[in-house]
């Protein structure tokens, strides 16, 4: 496995891989990688012939009030990760190498990103696009992978590799869970003991709303089996559940075929999020 820290290293790599007509699979991420970004990259390994992952901490995505600086950074234990399952270069450039410029040109995610965790990071996602479309541009992949546990961040970034025609196949790799549901996720260590019998409660109600959706249509009547489920088996408090159509994330009409049930709960004082996405006509 190679690591490179400069666009023009991966750009060496990249040029020398489609001459050869090999399938390039990219992976990005920020780093302190968990089972989640193993898994995308596992994926990308068995459907590719060059593995791409890109560890950067992008500051454009962080808030005044978030602190980039604090981010949890460990090179050598992400490269370790890497190795094992598989990637074949580390691309992990400064910020000065990603950023030399700045022209004053921004991507705007448009009201995709105003609801939902949008909702309460405004310019978030647009930093999301302004890094992961410069990635696109330098790694060149045949392939991207995202986990369908951000499926906020992925329907925003399905909807501009459609709308700017990038030659890339997206692909969504379903939500690793526990044994009992919960969606796998780094926040889970600051539950209590009690606050993790109870955090199931979130993936029974996004279950229990899809199959009252599927067999009626009625969105309203789906979103209050799932808030009352959530609020009888748990201490949490409701940040929001929504039902909306995917990728667009805009309200379900008549033609909706996939649909987006997403939530995000506090159970004591971590936040936690999860997610199903299914098609309306096969419920799958």
């Amino acid at each position: 496995m190679k690591v490179v820290t400069t666009i023009e290293a991966l750009t060496v790599e990249v040029q020398a891989a489609k001459q050869a007509q090999k399938t390039i699979g990219l992976v990005p991420t920020m780093g302190y990688l968990h089972e989640g970004h193993l898994t995308l990259a596992k994926t990308a390994r068995a459907e590719n012939d060059l593995v791409v992952m890109s560890i950067f901490v992008n500051p454009t995505q962080f808030e005044p009030d978030e602190d980039f600086e604090s981010y949890p950074r460990d090179l050598p234990r992400d490269t370790a990760l890497a190795e094992s399952v598989g990637v074949d270069i580390i691309f992990a450039p400064s910020v000065e190498e990603m950023y030399p410029h700045d022209g004053g040109i921004r991507i705007h995610a448009g009201d995709q990103a105003t609801i939902l965790c949008g909702a309460s990071r405004p310019g978030h996602f647009d930093g999301v696009l302004q890094v992961v479309s410069k990635l696109f541009h330098v790694a060149q992949p045949t392939r991207a992978y995202f986990g369908q546990k951000d499926a906020q961040q992925v329907a925003i970034i399905t909807t501009m590799v459609r709308d700017f025609n990038f030659s890339l196949e997206m692909r969504v790799v379903p939500i690793v869970r526990e044994e009992d549901g919960l969606a796998k996720s780094s926040r889970n260590v600051y539950l209590s003991e009690a606050e993790r019998l109870e955090a199931p409660a979130i993936n029974e109600a996004l279950q229990l709303a899809r199959d009252s959706f599927l067999a009626n249509g009625d969105a309203a009547n789906a979103l209050a089996k799932a808030k009352a489920h959530i609020a009888a088996r748990t201490h949490g408090e409701i940040d929001y559940i929504e039902l909306l159509a995917y990728p667009d994330l805009t309200p379900v009409t008549a033609e909706t075929e996939q649909v987006l049930l997403a939530a995000a709960v506090f159970i004591g004082k971590t936040r936690l999020i999860d997610n199903c996405i299914f098609n309306v006509k096969e419920g799958l």
